[in-house]
């Protein structure tokens, strides 16, 4: 049976035995689950998804912290009487391939402030990124790959 179906089941039968189905009791149930199905990995054949799953919780711990670090830095920019935001548009080349890790990256860079997806270019390699914050393309083109794009790139494609 698929790992991942048995770890949701034993989260919705967690959540019933507490008595209380809220993201809190569904996300602990999934956490305990996750613990149980890990001791019983060599019962599974062949399988990625216990590692998938420490991927995918490390590209939302990046989300988070960019979506904490760049609101922050937009607050401070918005609310300071000196304003150092130098806004532009630059091109990132990028890594991940397929359809769903190219509209992941580009929503997650949508999605945190002061940065906003613009186009894909059609071989679907070149990310042009509208940033409030541009005093040095080449480190914000880094900082995109190295980040987001890396952790969704971990998480989608291998």
């Amino acid at each position: 049976m698929n790992p991942f179906a048995l770890n949701v089941m034993l989260a919705v039968v967690w959540a019933a035995l507490v008595g209380a189905f809220t993201l809190t009791s569904l996300a602990v149930g999934f956490f305990l689950g996750y613990l149980v199905l890990l001791t019983m990995r060599p019962l599974f054949a062949e399988t990625t998804y216990f590692e998938r799953v420490i991927r995918v919780l490390r590209l939302i711990g990046r989300f988070i912290y960019e979506l904490v670090a760049s609101s922050f830095k937009v607050a401070w920019d918005v609310f300071t009487p000196t304003h150092l935001s130098r806004p532009g548009i630059i091109a990132v080349p990028l890594t991940v391939r397929g359809d769903m890790g190219l509209l992941l990256t580009a929503n997650l860079i949508s999605l945190t402030p002061g940065s906003l997806a613009i186009d894909v270019s059609a071989d679907g390699e070149t990310l042009y990124v509208h940033a409030m914050f541009v005093a040095d393309p080449d480190e914000l083109r880094e900082e995109l790959s190295q980040g987001i794009e890396l952790r969704v790139k971990e998480a989608i494609e291998a």
